[in-house]
């Protein structure tokens, strides 16, 4: 029996009905959706140890309302990999742009960082700065983009220590589902980390501009006003988004090369513009 099929038989086991289907996401992650039941079989390389603390934790009362809960607080197994399952819920529309919530997503991070680690089980570190760096490691080519991607990688200083807060770890928009209401998914980074990193993200597509001002002032505006801690006191948020925002570039620019040469295409406009702010990056 086939990883699919397994993953169809769990799904059904916790009341998933009509025909699965399998959800486009990361090449070394299945996602298969069976009615209202959502059935994760999580990267080989991922620990079973840490994903089953992360697994708990959205399970618990204190994040509830900010994290979906998954249907079973456990991680199951199917093919050898490790598998998680959660209720089903509708994705941010990618045709309309518009109506992104990114006031609803900057709230729920505000709430998320302020948490108290005393009420999730121990917990790994978030995994938001490790994840440039496997970006970087995973291309192959050496041609003149790989090496600028390589050099902005080079040119980054080593994060300042910061308060250790629960953190998401992987946060943007395709991370939030809305049931009765918006809620954050994906466990797969959560943990103790420095918050700031997880509005890299759009910070960086601000930077490259990617993002509109306006978009990006909704966003810091609603994470502020809901008490976020990520920026300090200080006036300035860059003070604490300048590193993050470069490694996410670095970060997303590495990702770009590696999608298109898988597809055997050229860069797009947006990926060229993630390669331009690795050389401006490399010119600071």
């Amino acid at each position: 029996m086939g990883l699919e099929q397994e993953l169809a038989g769990i799904a059904a086991a916790y009341g998933g009905t009509g025909e699965p289907v399998r959800h486009q996401t990361r090449t070394d992650v299945v996602v298969l959706r069976m009615g209202e039941v959502v059935v994760k079989a999580h990267s080989a390389r991922d620990e079973v140890d840490p994903l089953r603390f992360r697994l708990r934790a959205a399970a618990s009362a204190a994040v509830s309302g900010v994290l979906l809960a998954p249907l079973d607080p456990e991680v199951l197994t199917a093919a050898g990999r490790a598998v998680t399952v959660w209720p089903a819920g509708l994705p941010v529309a990618h045709d309309d742009p518009a109506s992104a919530p990114w006031e609803e997503g900057a709230r729920l991070l505000a709430r998320l960082h302020a948490v108290p680690l005393t009420l999730v089980p121990p917990m790994p570190a978030a995994g938001g700065p490790a994840r440039a760096a496997r970006a970087v490691s995973r291309m192959n080519g050496d041609g003149p983009v790989e090496q600028l991607v390589r050099h902005a990688f080079k040119e980054l200083p080593e994060p300042e220590p910061a308060p250790g807060l629960l953190t998401h770890g992987d946060w943007h928009l395709g991370q939030l589902v809305c049931r009765d209401r918006w809620l954050l998914i994906d466990v797969d980074d959560l943990g103790v980390g420095d918050p700031a990193w997880d509005l890299a993200r759009p910070a960086a597509w601000y930077a490259a501009g990617l993002l509109e001002p306006a978009v990006w002032e909704r966003f810091l505006g609603a994470y502020l006003a809901s008490g976020g801690p990520a920026l300090g006191q200080g006036d300035d948020p860059w003070q604490r988004l300048d590193l993050p925002a470069r490694a996410l570039t670095v970060q997303l620019a590495a990702v770009a090369v590696l999608n298109a040469e898988r597809e055997n295409r050229e860069l797009d406009e947006v990926e060229h513009s993630l390669i331009e702010s690795c050389s401006r990056i490399v010119r600071a």
